[in-house]
């Protein structure tokens, strides 16, 4: 598996990121969106994971407006008061019309590269993501044919911007992976939410991981949970196995 460093003009500047791919092929494009921790070695390994069962994978630095990689050290703490600013740092330029924008660079780059092959692609979000995974969806409707999230956090607020909003645009299958005890998506959020993609009327599924905390995917993480982390990346590999391929 080759692992490449790749930059993407946006209209917003050049966003650097890690494109996986195998040598001489051609096959189906995935964007893998980091949580706040940005581009590091757990998601370096998840990305490339995913590139092996028959995928190309652009992991782009969603952060590239503030930093290049590594973004932060997440193993301060959340409630570490650095942390926390360091969060408001690299959020503040994000907004839901900066995400659309680099949304369609990124589908734009991946659709174009020689080692993705013709066809719909797919993109999975973490954490904060999982909204961004969204409105890669609502953005490219005509491209993107699957979108994950896992613990995503804020999917339904009372606030204009929600993301769930962005469900009218969307053409994806949707699947969600929710966290136990969240507080960035409690399950009163989770339950309006549901209510929300029925009325959406696309095919989804939605449901809560059992005993995995807010971060149970990634290895680094003091929440990791390997079994559960193992049946997501199950469900996200059936996802693009039954959308992409």
């Amino acid at each position: 598996m080759i692992e490449e460093a790749i930059e993407i003009r946006t209209s917003d500047g050049t966003a650097d990121g890690i494109l996986f791919r195998a040598e001489g092929e051609r096959r189906p494009g995935v964007i893998h969106l980091t949580d706040i921790g940005g581009i590091r070695p757990s998601h370096r390994e998840m990305a490339k994971r995913l590139a092996e069962k028959g995928y190309t994978v652009l992991m782009p630095n969603v952060f590239y407006r503030t930093t290049k990689p590594p973004v932060i050290d997440i193993k301060i703490g959340m409630g570490d008061p650095k942390t926390m600013q360091r969060f408001s740092e690299l959020r503040a330029p994000l907004t839901p019309e900066a995400v659309e924008r680099d949304a369609t660079a990124y589908v734009n780059f991946l659709a174009a590269h020689a080692a993705t092959s013709a066809g719909s692609i797919g993109v999975v979000g973490y954490c904060f993501t999982g909204a961004f995974a969204m409105r890669t969806a609502a953005a490219m409707p005509g491209k993107v044919a699957a979108m994950a999230s896992f613990h995503g956090g804020g999917l339904y607020t009372d606030e204009p911007t929600s993301p769930h909003l962005v469900l009218p645009r969307i053409k994806a299958q949707l699947y969600f992976g929710h966290a136990t005890n969240d507080r960035s998506m409690p399950q009163e959020a989770i339950e309006k939410f549901d209510r929300a993609l029925a009325a959406w009327g696309g095919k989804y599924e939605s449901e809560v991981y059992e005993g995995a905390f807010h971060g149970w995917t990634t290895s680094d993480a003091p929440v990791y949970n390997e079994p559960q982390a193992e049946r997501a990346f199950t469900k996200l590999t059936e996802l693009f196995a039954g959308t992409l391929k």
